[in-house]
């Protein structure tokens, strides 16, 4: 049976907060919320806690995870980033976006796409993400909580317990968080390209 825990949008209850932690830490999935959606996530280690989050979403091992940083320090440990990226993803985070760069060797290769060897990362402005990451002290690895059959994420963190009881080892009751996903740039190419338009401001990399 999942734990639910009703933490605050703007002030985030530490005991909380470190008790969602201790999950991840023992290998769990938890449902947190983010700016754009509600996601699952897990450690990054967690190979088994990774294959459960791919049999709720009914996802092959082709579906690209993401890691969700605190900051743009911790992105540069697992991302390739020359100074022109670090300065736009300076001005874009956090935000509603998700980057696409060349993975580091500190990324398990299970998590890069398989033939460009990249990783998905980004930093949400959501004040619970930020209390998560912050206490966890690395990555949350995780994907937008959309059920199969679903075109949409899920809202509401109440069924969200009922439809996951089973499947999860927490969800966080964050509010409502939005339904639209993060737009999604690919920094591999010269010049970045756009790959999704989504939450975050898509003109800025529009031909």
């Amino acid at each position: 049976m999942a734990q639910f825990f009703q933490i605050h949008p703007d002030n985030p209850q530490p005991r909380l907060v470190r008790r969602a932690v201790e999950i991840l830490l023992e290998g769990g999935i938890i449902v947190y919320p983010t700016d754009s959606s509600y996601a699952l996530g897990c450690q990054i280690g967690e190979k088994s806690a990774m294959e459960r989050i791919r049999r709720i979403r009914m996802v092959d091992d082709k579906h690209n995870f993401t890691l969700v940083c605190r900051d743009l320090s911790e992105i540069t440990t697992y991302a390739k980033i020359d100074n022109q990226a670090f300065r736009l993803l300076k001005s874009l985070t956090p935000g509603p976006y998700t980057f696409i760069h060349e993975a580091t060797k500190q990324v398990p290769r299970r998590l890069q796409h398989p033939k460009r060897k990249t990783i998905g990362i980004r930093v949400p402005d959501n004040e619970i993400c930020s209390a998560l990451l912050g206490e966890l002290n690395q990555p949350i690895l995780s994907t937008t909580l959309i059920l199969p059959d679903d075109e949409l994420p899920l809202t509401d963190p109440y069924e969200m317990r009922e439809i996951l009881d089973k499947h999860v080892d927490a969800v966080i009751d964050g509010g409502f968080c939005g339904m639209e996903p993060t737009t999604v740039v690919n920094m591999t190419t010269d010049p970045p390209a756009l790959e999704r338009k989504g939450k975050g401001d898509a003109t800025l990399f529009e031909e």
